[in-house]
């Protein structure tokens, strides 16, 4: 239904007294203002969109952590983890992602293992 024929069938309800002017002229204003809101768009057309991270244990090969975040919340992310991690560098973390993102950087970025844990972190953006 087009924006026209929607104001007409609210006038009319207005007309056969199925709704209030006041009523009416609420609706025709959620209706003009819904029209002008601008269509949504990726936040990068054709580039990264995700941050994907992997944690290994090394000794039984199965996977302790496999996240994937929209590119959008990973700083939300960041402080999150910020909470639970307080002797990290986040910051410095956050800034390689954001040179990757910034360079067009797709794939791996980080490829670490720790010897001590046993673990292999691995983080992409894709």
């Amino acid at each position: 239904m087009t924006t026209s024929e929607e104001r007409m069938k609210i006038l009319k309800m207005i007309q056969e007294g199925k709704i209030s002017a006041e009523e009416g002229a609420k609706l025709l204003t959620a209706l003009s203002t819904s029209g002008k809101r601008p269509s949504r768009k990726p936040s990068r057309v054709g580039g990264a969109q995700w941050l994907r991270v992997r944690v290994t244990d090394m000794a039984s090969g199965k996977s302790k952590v496999n996240v994937n975040l929209p590119l959008k919340l990973v700083d939300a992310g960041i402080n999150i983890a910020a909470q639970f991690t307080p002797d990290m560098d986040l910051d410095s973390i956050m800034t390689a992602i954001n040179n990757a993102i910034d360079d067009n950087l797709i794939g791996k970025i980080v490829d670490v293992i720790d010897d001590e844990d046993g673990e292999h972190v691995e983080i992409f953006i894709e």
